[in-house]
């Protein structure tokens, strides 16, 4: 796909959805000088959200969908690598939030609410938004968005409660979020993570030269989808649960359902979701370069591979001290965070979810022809709200 002229592309309908999944490497760098173009403001508009009140200041990160995920990506990650004495990173989605606030959120709590979403138009991205302002006491927002002109971005300006960081550049044409998904779990990253920022810069530099070897490997990746498969199941641990469920909502999007798909964290797909897997079923497995973590990893790709259950059992790695031995994507180079190592992880299964859509003949940018899901989702009545 990657090699293919624009015509070719267009002629499959692929054009958005290829190049926006292979741009994202210096996509990232663009988003590394975003967050440093943006450090002050960000810093002096937390100090403003840590004076609301006493003790830990909630963080809830919230989008719908993609969106979702990004916060479910990066949570896990920042438990440990962000300021936990003065934030509790919590991942909420806004359809949560909507729906049932009072399940959700803690009037009497301070909050930063992160929100994520490309096009900033979603009807439920503006109404966590109005929701929290209703409910929660002491509340200040960040909005993470990648369309300027969006309503997000637009109704936000001038508001002193609201920092909105753009990435314009990551506003995906394509149906799928790609580098949407994977600039906004960056920058939101990189903003708690209380690493240098010469460490971060370096990670990130690490990070986009992975990106560039999926694209390079692109013939490997599509070796993973011959033979005869009709179901795909991810798995991961920590932050890649998040990720797990991010990629295979891509296989499902892409593929139009054509394909069915499931996710789970490594131990817990022993508890009935492992029922799912069948002969002709791949099991990609994202492995943790946590060496403790890892081994529930390995355990659960050997069972899984040990039991040949699976079409496929393959896992997706950095070289590590414990590794797969069997069929793997691995990537070389210094062991990244989680944090960090997410991005080309997901990368990896996007040209997955990109190939197949192509297999199983469907268009790529425009994959539900029907109408019955769309770019911005349609059709969301939201109800008034009274605290």
């Amino acid at each position: 796909m990657f090699e293919m002229t624009t015509d070719q592309l267009n002629e499959i309908g692929g054009f958005n959805t290829t190049t926006e999944i292979k741009q994202q490497p210096e996509l990232w760098l663009d988003t590394l000088n975003i967050y440093k173009e943006n450090l002050e403001a960000i810093e002096s508009f937390l100090a403003e959200a840590r004076a609301m009140g006493e003790g830990r200041l909630s963080v809830v990160f919230t989008g719908a969908g993609t969106s979702d995920y990004v916060g479910d990506t990066c949570a896990p990650y920042l438990r440990h690598a962000g300021d936990t004495k003065l934030y509790d990173f919590k991942p909420i989605a806004t359809t949560d939030i909507v729906s049932a606030p009072r399940d959700f959120l803690n009037p009497d709590e301070p909050t930063v609410v992160v929100s994520f979403a490309r096009s900033g138009n979603s009807p439920e991205s503006l109404a966590a938004v109005q929701v929290a302002k209703t409910f929660v006491k002491n509340v200040k927002f960040i909005n993470i968005t990648c369309a300027p002109e969006g309503k997000l971005a637009v109704e936000s300006e001038g508001d002193a409660d609201q920092l909105t960081l753009l990435i314009p550049r990551a506003n995906d044409k394509g149906f799928a979020m790609t580098g949407s998904y994977s600039c906004m779990t960056l920058l939101s990253t990189l903003i708690f993570d209380t690493a240098s920022l010469e460490q971060k810069t370096a990670w990130v530099e690490a990070a986009a030269k992975l990106g560039e070897d999926v694209v390079a490997r692109e013939s490997e990746i599509a070796e993973f989808l011959s033979g005869d498969f009709n179901r795909v199941t991810y798995l991961g641990s920590g932050s890649f649960v998040g990720l797990a469920q991010e990629a295979q909502l891509k296989i499902l999007e892409l593929a139009h359902g054509l394909v069915a798909t499931s996710w789970d964290s490594c131990m817990g797909y022993r508890h009935g979701p492992k029922s799912f897997v069948d002969d002709k079923t791949i099991v990609f497995v994202y492995m943790n370069n946590d060496e403790y973590t890892r081994q529930y990893d390995l355990d659960i790709l050997n069972e899984i591979n040990g039991d040949q259950i699976a079409a496929k059992t393959i896992a997706i790695q950095q070289d590590g001290a414990i590794k797969f031995d069997g069929t793997s994507f691995t990537f070389a180079g210094e062991a990244l965070p989680e944090g960090y190592l997410a991005l080309p992880f997901v990368m990896v299964a996007q040209v997955i979810s990109l190939l197949n859509s192509v297999r199983v003949g469907n268009t790529p940018d425009t994959p539900s022809p029907s109408g019955t899901v769309n770019r911005v989702v349609k059709g969301v009545t939201i109800h008034p709200f009274e605290a």
